[in-house]
């Protein structure tokens, strides 16, 4: 069967009217604030106007260790929402909106896909309600400010050599990694090295997602740590004067965006924390909307599980307070099959043809990634379903194998065939991930606060990652000594390393042993609140590709937008 593309489906929809959208979650109408017909934003007196109303099943959805393409975590969270109203129930869905770097390179939207989408597509992949350019600004203004501070006598004592706050600009744009500002005249600053980081990466884009109120991000963006004096010190944006106007910049933008999918359940779009160096997941108020908003609030965390999803748990849900009553495990027979080892899948060009081949001892030979992954989710209390996202290159006997690997350690396991037939396509899942949902919940953070950031680093490294232990460069023991002697101890971390394995060497594949995790340096997001050891060559500025999306995006004569994807 051959299926339209996910533009051509997405503009074919029947949308309805927003009040209708948020009638189905008892919202009043009197919160919206639209922007346009198709997308709202929710004003934030709604988190207490429906507090005292029934609390969702809470459900985070995540997957096995993807390939480049992605296993469809986004359509699966949109497909599993739709399909609650096949069995009877109310779906909720809360998730990030994408940026538009990867919308114009080579990853393309995260819309969903098929006839499980948020649309309209359009907007969602774009501008959407300016909530990145929001963040943009607000991050750009307190770099203003920072430089001003220098150029004006540096009242603070920072020491420009140790300043660690970039700029930032949701476009990828290699040439803009690293930079010199100040050149030219006395007038024009004081010259130092800099650079661009994507929008999504900016710490204010974690603070959005992780803040529970206005009057919370505000003290956030204070406790934001732009550099160190000469004798490793602090200085916070609060210290140089910057934090309030990007609180006037962010005022709006903590107001999370309502639309609908292809069959008009409502969904939540707010925020987009970058997956690699941030916590990956939408954001805390949309969630505490959510919540009371209908039966099942579905959610999606960035990655695999060894990822999103572990930072959902320690990150997240440490910060909010609520907690989850199952987990979704999305797994695809072309990701098991490359677990094997036996194929190298890249991103922009055709899958190999021995990988379409029927071959369930390939996926049972990758099979331990996702044994590995719903052990992870067990490691925290949570009841995993898996769901064989289906593609029509699978074949029944690999199914076979998916299910049979799920059940050996006691998880639910449903075939889903969300992306081509909507809602009623993952029903068999949407009963199964109500059926987990009911067992007693006996939720658990991975550490303490009060554990050293050694010891929480080398407890995820060891107990989700698989690794033996961990090695500090002397840079990375250096920060962690700097931070825990200005305060900083007591935050979580957020590891990050490549989503391509379970390890911190994409090379590695399945679920690897006897590996140690090296780690070069060691970043600190204090307003965000979280402290990030890097791994590896991680990018927080993307570049483009040879053929990126953006070479085929354009807009007809009648305002028609073509060539998304």
């Amino acid at each position: 069967m051959s299926i339209p593309s996910d533009l051509e489906i997405a503009q074919k929809a029947t949308l309805k009217p927003l009040d209708d959208v948020a009638a189905a979650m008892d919202l009043p109408s009197h919160l919206l604030e639209m922007h346009g017909r198709d997308v709202a934003k929710i004003e934030l007196d709604a988190i207490d106007v429906m507090s005292d109303r029934p609390t969702a099943k809470y459900v985070v959805v995540t997957a096995i260790t993807p390939t480049p393409l992605g296993e469809g975590k986004t359509t699966t969270t949109v497909g599993l929402g739709q399909a609650f109203s096949h069995i009877g129930k109310r779906g909720v869905i809360a998730i990030r909106q994408p940026s538009m770097g990867p919308t114009f390179g080579i990853k393309g939207g995260a819309a969903g896909g098929g006839y499980s989408q948020v649309v309209p597509m359009e907007k969602f992949n774009l501008h959407l309600t300016g909530d990145f350019h929001a963040v943009t600004s607000a991050h750009n203004m307190l770099s203003a400010v920072l430089d001003n501070h220098l150029f004006q006598g540096n009242a603070a004592g920072l020491d420009p050599y140790r300043v660690t706050w970039r700029r930032v600009l949701d476009v990828n744009d290699r040439a803009l990694r690293n930079v010199v500002t100040g050149l030219g005249g006395r007038l024009d600053g004081v010259p130092r090295e800099s650079g661009f980081d994507i929008t999504s990466a900016s710490e204010v884009m974690a603070i959005l997602a992780l803040s529970n109120s206005l009057e919370e991000m505000r003290d956030r963006l204070g406790r934001i740590v732009v550099g160190y004096t000469p004798d490793g010190d602090a200085v916070t944006a609060e210290d140089i004067h910057g934090a309030g106007a990007m609180a006037a910049l962010m005022r709006d933008a903590l107001k999370p965006n309502l639309m609908q999918t292809l069959e008009n359940t409502p969904v939540l779009v707010h925020a987009g924390p970058f997956g690699n160096i941030a916590h990956g997941n939408s954001s805390i108020v949309a969630d505490r909307i959510g919540i009371h908003a209908g039966d099942f609030l579905v959610t999606e965390a960035g990655f695999g599980a060894d990822m999103g999803a572990e930072r959902f748990f320690n990150i997240k849900c440490r910060a909010s307070g609520m907690t989850p009553d199952a987990a979704v495990v999305v797994a695809t027979v072309r990701a098991l099959k490359a677990h094997s080892g036996n194929h190298r899948i890249v991103a922009g060009k055709e899958l190999p043809e021995a990988l379409l081949a029927e071959n369930p001892d390939e996926v049972h030979a990758g099979g331990a990634n996702l044994r590995k992954q719903i052990e992870n989710m067990r490691l925290h209390g949570v009841s995993p379903v898996v769901c064989i996202n289906a593609f029509p290159t699978d074949h029944p006997s690999e199914h076979a194998a998916i299910r049979e690997i799920a059940e050996s350690l006691g998880a639910r396991v449903a075939v889903s065939t969300h992306f081509a037939d909507g809602g009623r396509g993952a029903a068999e899942l949407a009963e199964a991930v109500a059926e987990a949902a009911d067992e007693p919940s006996d939720f658990q953070l991975l550490y303490p606060d009060d554990a050293s950031l050694r010891e929480k680093i080398e407890t995820v490294a060891t107990k989700v990652y698989g690794a033996d232990g961990v090695d500090y460069a002397p840079a990375a023991n250096t920060s962690i000594d700097l931070y825990e002697r200005n305060g900083f101890g007591g935050l979580p971390v957020c590891i990050a390393k490549t989503h391509l394995s379970i390890s911190s060497d994409p090379k590695l594949l399945g679920a690897p042993t006897g590996w140690r995790m090296p780690v070069r340096e060691v970043r600190a997001s204090v307003g965000a609140g979280f402290v990030y050891p890097i791994c590896g060559d991680m990018r927080t500025m993307p570049g483009l590709g040879k053929a990126p999306a953006a070479h085929s995006i354009d807009v007809k004569p009648d305002g028609t937008i073509v060539g998304l994807f």
